[in-house]
């Protein structure tokens, strides 16, 4: 295949499928996908079968979770508008409000769906601020009790998201218990709790037996349906970004481009200026590898390689599921990749191609 092109290897995401599936089997809680992290449909005939439905943030995401992935679909945004809360409870089976302002407003067009409301404990374990949800001044749910006290009786459960990029059982043990403290006399009243996304428990070394044990005492304990809203834990090291040399330069340091864009292609590195990563990275010859773009912070990293690089050598970046392909872009009118699959046997096939007309089409 030609680079740029997404390869999401189906063996790859299987590992992480199949430790969800034991955490639901050990914890009787449910995993729907988080849709804003990864919405490639072409590999949800392998997710569904692991989990449980889709949860979504937007009327789009909902439609897709519904369309394509089937099973339990989750509703929720920062804010519904009066023109699609219709079209989003016609699709969903569970809609979460983000504010008591929002639930009392389109609650009553909700007949038939359990309404739940986004709760904020005000503490989370995000280390960047651009994805705190509990910065200071948050705007991601609710957090005075009082104020949520006399809707109660019209809530079915609520959705509570403060883990991102959480690794560590022990303090997501210490967060919950957290939430405990703060919002227990909320729980007992309600069906259900979605405690989000952000917990990578699929991660090698990860405490599974531990996790689901305090899952399923969470759960016993305030009479509620847990549910668990993975994204990266479902998708990560399970895709790789295929791309190509078309150039060598030196400036001080030896200099690769690549026919591809970090700025377009794995944007969520750029706004947190992480490195991207590369496999294998070893070796005596160091290199920038560069976005073909015209942004000069277009680099995706300094990597080392066993040889000197030359024009055509295939790099193959990696962990590049997570909100890449949900985030990609015409950017410079850079080329989009496509996107492939390595099914199970080991057979690639592409998917989805992306052309002049779809650039064109994305523009008026």
């Amino acid at each position: 295949m030609q680079t740029p092109f997404y390869l999401i290897d189906k063996t790859a995401l299987l590992r992480n499928l199949e430790r969800i599936q034991e955490v639901r089997r050990l914890s009787g809680a449910k995993a729907l996908l988080a849709l804003k992290c990864f919405a490639t449909w072409s590999v949800f005939d392998l997710m569904r079968v692991y989990m449980d439905g889709t949860t979504s943030s937007s009327l789009y995401e909902v439609k897709l979770g519904r369309e394509k992935f089937g099973g339990e679909t989750h509703a929720y945004s920062v804010a519904y508008g009066a023109d699609e809360i219709d079209e989003v409870v016609a699709n969903a089976d569970k809609i979460i409000f983000n504010s008591v302002g929002q639930f009392k407003r389109f609650a009553p067009r909700a007949a038939g769906l359990s309404c739940g409301l986004r709760l904020n404990p005000g503490v989370s374990s995000s280390s960047f601020d651009l994805a705190d949800p509990a910065r200071p001044f948050s705007r991601l749910g609710e957090s005075d009790v009082d104020i949520i006290m006399p809707i109660m009786e019209q809530i079915g459960g609520f959705m509570i998201h403060n883990n991102c990029e959480n690794a560590d059982f022990a303090l997501f043990d210490r967060l919950l218990a957290d939430i405990e403290v703060k919002f227990g006399r909320l729980l007992e009243r309600v069906s259900w709790v979605s405690l989000g996304g952000g917990i990578h428990f699929t991660g090698d070394g990860y405490p599974i037996a531990n996790f689901a044990q305090r899952l399923r005492g969470f759960g016993e304990r305030y009479g509620v349906q847990v549910y668990l809203e993975p994204g990266e834990a479902a998708i990560t090291r399970s895709t790789t970004l295929e791309v190509s040399v078309l150039d060598t330069l030196k400036n001080g340091k030896d200099l690769a481009i690549v026919d591809s864009s970090i700025e377009a292609h794995m944007l969520d590195l750029l706004i947190y200026r992480q490195s991207a990563k590369i496999a294998p990275d070893a070796g005596t010859y160091g290199y920038m590898v560069c976005g073909k773009s015209c942004l000069a912070g277009d680099i995706f990293g300094e990597f080392h390689f066993p040889a000197p690089l030359k024009i055509g050598d295939r790099l193959s970046i990696q962990d590049a599921a997570g909100y890449t392909m949900v985030k990609k872009n015409w950017f410079n009118g850079v080329r989009m990749p496509a996107i492939a699959i390595r099914e199970l046997d080991g057979t690639i096939r592409q998917v989805r191609d992306f052309t002049y007309d779809d650039y064109v089409s994305s523009l008026s």
